[in-house]
């Protein structure tokens, strides 16, 4: 059987995957329905996504909040506001520029990114990144609601309207039973809703971005505390791992699930192009903006910085705002439906998509009581990066140096009992978990339980991401090595 990454039998071929990745004959008008609610590679007859489709996926799932208080927190530590925008802008030119490799692997095998995982990790070993993964992502819908959340109570404030902790719930449970039904339409209803959205509420953040640097006094001269010395590079790598490389990092694992639906015979210059720009741009954009407005105001709440910074202005800006968070999670609602199917779960994704909702609201009512939301999300953050690093390094020496780009699409699918992949590969497991120990070594994150031994030593700073990828990818690579030799193509993935 061939091992080269092609986009494999279509939705009407059985690959014995089980109800995780339901077949059934799928006549090409279909195929696109059928490859937005499966696992199956995406055929060539349903690959109708674009590099300009992507920019706007991935630009909506960034234009969130939460970005304005990742670059308010490098303020709060006590940096200058020009160390805090050298940061922003350094991390994510790293952070991005690799983003774009996980992208290109879904174009070429048209696999989500946990069923790829599969040919690192084994065909049962994936199931712990998926899991990970589909806790991280059914997380962060329950932050960004918080968020909506938060946004939302203080544009009814602006109107007079103050309500309990009742009218907050209900609030909630609005927001994320609209994400969650557009995220459970599946991967098409979720690019028309960023297509059709996102160029709007660019226009809207353009505007007040010039309201914010025009009429609210941003100090661009501020300084900080005054930080010299390790305390100051303690702080730039907090942020660095918090929103520069770390916030990147993040979307490692989401990547192919969306950049599997781009034909294969787009250029991949302008698919990586368009899928960086689209994180890069937002990311910092949002960054420098909320590092700017909290030399204004000291607070770290997003709603707080709005209303402080725009005052009746921030009505209409807050209603399109909203759309922000709400883009992000339709992904994350997706892809942790997807997660759980990698799992081999016998439930459609529609009903393991409801679920999460369900979970991330009752996650989402549990953050209304925290006081220090920027201290909680650095953590969180901090959190994620422990597991996503170590993982990312494992894929990417796997995918571009072990296999160089050619994997068995078909063995991917096997049923686990019976599959001509490893149950587990323990290369990639022990790799993933030293990684990840070395990881949160180096980590020096708000919380004392991230802050590790060697980013102690060091007197706080924080190389917690360099450290975890060197170790996972370089271990993974001197293992695969000696579990088979020189990679042979041709050769079961």
């Amino acid at each position: 059987m061939s091992s080269s990454a092609s986009p494999g039998p279509g939705p009407s071929e059985s690959r014995g995957s089980g109800p995780s990745a339901p077949h059934g004959s799928a006549s090409p008008g279909s195929g696109a329905s059928a490859a937005a609610h499966s696992l199956d590679p995406v055929p060539p007859h349903a690959r109708e996504s674009t590099p300009g489709h992507q920019f706007w996926i991935w630009s909506g799932a960034n234009i969130a909040p939460i970005n304005w208080v990742l670059g308010a927190l490098g303020i709060k530590l006590g940096l200058s506001l020009a160390d805090t925008i050298g940061v922003l802008v350094a991390g994510n030119l790293v952070g991005m520029a690799v983003f774009g490799l996980f992208v290109l692997m879904g174009q070429r095998t048209g696999v989500t990114q946990m069923v790829l995982a599969r040919s690192a990790f084994g065909r049962r070993g994936a199931y712990l990144p998926a899991a990970l993964q589909g806790v991280m992502s059914a997380g962060w819908c329950a932050v960004n609601t918080w968020i909506v959340l938060d946004l939302v109570m203080a544009l009814l404030g602006q109107v007079g309207v103050h309500g309990g902790t009742a009218m907050k719930i209900v609030v909630v449970l609005v927001i994320m039973g609209l994400q969650v039904w557009i995220a459970a339409s599946g991967f098409h209803a979720i690019a028309a809703f960023e297509k059709w959205t996102v160029p709007v509420t660019l226009a809207v953040l353009a505007a007040m971005t010039v309201v914010a640097w025009t009429k609210t006094g941003v100090h661009w001269d501020h300084h900080g505390q005054g930080l010299a010395g390790k305390d100051r590079l303690s702080a730039m790598t907090t942020v660095m791992t918090a929103i520069g490389v770390g916030w990147g990092i993040t979307w490692f694992a989401y990547a192919s699930d969306y950049s599997r639906f781009v034909p294969r015979d787009v250029p991949r210059r302008r698919l990586y192009a368009a899928s960086v720009l689209g994180q890069f741009v937002p990311v910092v954009w949002l960054g420098v903006l909320g590092a700017s407005l909290a030399t204004v105001s000291a607070t770290t709440d997003p709603g707080k910085l709005i209303v402080d910074a725009f005052g009746a202005l921030a009505i209409p800006v807050l209603l399109l705002v909203v759309h922000g968070p709400i883009a992000t999670n339709i992904l994350n609602v997706y892809s942790c439906s997807l997660c759980a199917q990698t799992a081999d779960w016998h439930v459609s994704r529609k009903a393991i998509s409801y679920g999460v909702g369900v979970f991330a609201a009752a996650f989402t009512i549990l953050l209304i009581f925290q006081e220090d939301f920027a201290n909680t999300l650095d953590a969180w953050l901090g959190g994620l990066v422990t597991w996503v690093v170590p993982w990312a390094a494992v894929m990417a020496v796997h995918f571009y140096v072990v296999r160089r780009q050619n994997v068995d699409i078909d063995a991917l699918y096997d049923p686990p009992g019976r599959s001509r992949l490893s149950d587990f590969r323990w290369d990639a497991l022990v790799s993933f978990i030293l990684g990840a120990a070395a990881t949160w070594s180096f980590q020096y994150g708000v919380p004392k339980a991230l802050q590790g031994p060697a980013a102690r030593a060091l007197g706080g700073i924080d190389l917690s991401w360099l450290a975890g990828a060197l170790v996972a990818g370089i271990l993974y690579f001197v293992l695969s090595s000696r579990r088979s030799g020189r990679p042979r193509v041709g050769s079961p993935a």
